[in-house]
């Protein structure tokens, strides 16, 4: 059969050997060589029609565009005519990729613009999931592993496709998938990338930037994510997302059949609203996918009683586990006093709950700005948040309920820090406002203020026994105050009063605090008299947390680098440093038993390091 090309023709099937269409007398060769056979695709700038190529012996199958707005007026016919000729001069730039068909031809004849591509025998992925089903996660991980490079390589020619979704990926009869129609992509030059442009793509899979006309390369990633979350629950992108609560619920149409948390992480991160929490690029998302371990919890049992004495001259530190799920910086992480539960608070506004023993996540709390800080009540009940927005929650973690605490102000936003008292009846916070501030937690009212700061206070904790606060602040002090009648007890400096001090924590006999500055120093302290006692000088950045083993024998150290210390509190000398994280640690946090150490950091992950 030929089909013909006059979009008007009212019977457009023909004999598969004339040259004029019965109907309505058009040329059914066009350039004398190809052959339309039957219309396979309709879109908006146009329609894709099966051909052959009668140029040659072979007569081989092609594929033929040919361009018809659908939008009428001369500013809507000049933009779809220059979409075209811009698709045509891509495909013969990126047509040399294996998995891109080769632009064959493009041509204008009878006033219509045609572009000639190779024929990929197959079919696309939404015809093969109404045929077969729903994409199981081998399937998802072919996808991904195929399909990224093809993106890396368009990205890298500063292409972005712009409408990847299923129709637009095509399985060949030998199994590899091709990326096609690239009718609707950009080109990025300069500064291209700033401006606003059309709108453009399927509005199920289009990135929320795209729909505004500001698409970037990872607006190609979302789109990918996108369609494998469609792929895998076989339901409209728009009823996998619940408004109300500003999340993808995409996984609990998995219930019989869930994915593993490996492959959960990468699409949860390639489909965030937010740019700033997606991935940046196809080989970020490739570099994970690679990792071998870090994904599952590996269920070592934890260490029996040891001889902490031969352990500390022979020690031995090693990661036996990340937990990757936060999709931003991870910035704050607290334990249960039993050891059961980890809390974990993120710049992806979500705080959430693992259980240590498996590594498994418990539960999630979405919450509405920056997480900064988190802490647990030591009844286990109830964990706190400190926010960037100045508000404190308090999540009742077996209710589900929560509370919000209010008294912070200020441009200079965020509570940085949150402790309970060991009684588990005041709440401490610290604050950009230069404030500390105490809460009652029957009431949820504010009990008190401290005013003696300068700057920003950064820390804040309770000694053991309850009886003195500490706080840190970027006025280079430290200040510890009886909290009987809120007098000031000592004040410890750093070198300089523009040092910040960054973290402080209380030994576990209350007897020493240590404190850690920008200076690039920790400072230990005798809590009595405020006298400084020894300085380590060993990390060549400023520090960000410091805490003590529970039995007081080690002090674990982090800075902006993306080191770990670990330093033997009998001898004052290093024991080791750990390395794995990728950006600096944030937070730091022991086990009951001192023999595993959780970190947390700027690259989304949590780290578990365990004596072995």
């Amino acid at each position: 059969m030929s089909y013909c090309l006059n979009p008007h023709c009212q019977k457009p099937q023909n004999p598969k050997d004339d040259k004029f269409c019965l109907s309505c007398g058009t040329a059914l060769l066009l350039k004398e060589r190809y052959r339309a056979i039957k219309p396979i695709g309709q879109g908006g700038f146009g329609r894709t029609l099966l051909a052959v190529d009668e140029d040659k012996p072979s007569k081989p199958p092609c594929v033929v565009k040919q361009l018809l707005p659908q939008a009428q007026g001369t500013n809507n016919t000049q933009k779809a005519a220059e979409l075209f000729e811009q698709e045509a001069l891509r495909l013969d730039n990126l047509g040399r990729h294996n998995q891109i068909p080769d632009l064959l031809d493009y041509f204008t004849q009878e006033e219509h613009q045609y572009l000639v591509q190779e024929y990929i025998d197959g079919h696309n992925l939404l015809q093969i999931l109404a045929e077969q089903g729903n994409f199981n996660e081998t399937k998802i991980d072919e996808l991904l592993n195929s399909l990224l490079p093809v993106l890396e390589f368009i990205h890298q020619n500063e292409v972005i496709h712009r409408d990847v979704k299923p129709e637009n990926i095509i399985r060949s009869r030998e199994g590899k998938l091709f990326l096609v129609d690239f009718g609707a992509a950009k080109v990025v030059t300069g500064t291209a990338m700033l401006q606003t442009g059309t709108s453009i793509g399927t509005p199920e899979f289009v990135a929320p930037e795209q729909s505004r006309g500001k698409a970037i390369y990872s607006s190609d990633l979302y789109s990918l994510g996108i369609t494998c979350i469609y792929l895998l629950t076989g339901v409209s992108p728009f009823e996998l997302f619940d408004i109300s609560e500003n999340n993808w619920v995409w996984q609990q149409y998995l219930v019989k059949n869930p994915v593993s948390d490996k492959l959960s992480y990468i699409l949860d991160k390639l489909i965030p609203y937010a740019t700033s929490r997606r991935y940046k690029s196809a080989s970020e998302v490739l570099e994970d996918i690679k990792k071998e371990k870090g994904f599952y919890f590996e269920d070592k049992a934890y260490l029996e009683n040891s001889n902490w004495d031969k352990i500390l001259k022979t020690p031995s530190w090693e990661c036996i586990n990340t937990w990757y799920s936060h999709t931003d910086v991870v910035d704050s992480i607290a334990i249960s006093l039993d050891g059961i539960i980890l809390a974990s608070g993120s710049h992806d506004e979500t705080v959430k709950l693992w259980q240590i023993s498996t590594g498994k996540q418990i539960t999630t709390l979405n919450c509405e700005s920056l997480i900064y800080a988190v802490a647990f009540s030591p009844d286990r009940h109830n964990v706190a948040i400190g926010y960037s927005d100045n508000d404190i929650q308090i999540w009742d973690i077996h209710s589900g309920k929560t509370r919000i605490l209010k008294g912070h102000e200020g441009w200079f936003a965020g509570v940085n820090c949150v402790s309970f008292s060991p009684d588990g009846k005041i709440l401490a916070s610290a604050g950009g406002d230069k404030t500390v501030k105490l809460w009652d937690l029957t009431t949820n009212t504010e009990i008190h203020t401290f005013n003696n700061h300068k700057k920003w206070v950064s820390s804040v904790a309770f000694s053991p026994d309850g009886k003195i606060i500490a706080s840190g602040s970027a006025d280079g002090t430290a200040i510890l105050q009886d909290l009987s009648d809120y007098r000031k007890l000592n004040i410890l400096n750093h070198n300089h009063a523009s040092d910040v001090i960054r973290t402080l924590a209380f030994s576990p006999d209350g007897k020493i605090i240590t404190t850690g500055s920008e200076d690039s120093t920790i400072k230990l302290w005798e809590v009595n008299t405020g006298q400084e006692i020894y300085t380590f000088t060993g990390h060549k950045k400023s520090i960000r947390c410091v805490t003590f083993s529970p039995n007081g024998k080690i002090l674990a150290s982090s800075n902006h680098a993306q080191d770990i210390k670990l330093w033997d509190m009998n001898t004052n000398q290093e024991i080791c440093t750990l390395s794995e994280h990728s950006e600096q640690v944030n937070s730091l946090a022991f086990s009951p038993d001192s023999k595993t150490l959780f970190s947390a950091s700027d690259d989304n992950s949590i780290k578990v390091w365990q004596l072995i």
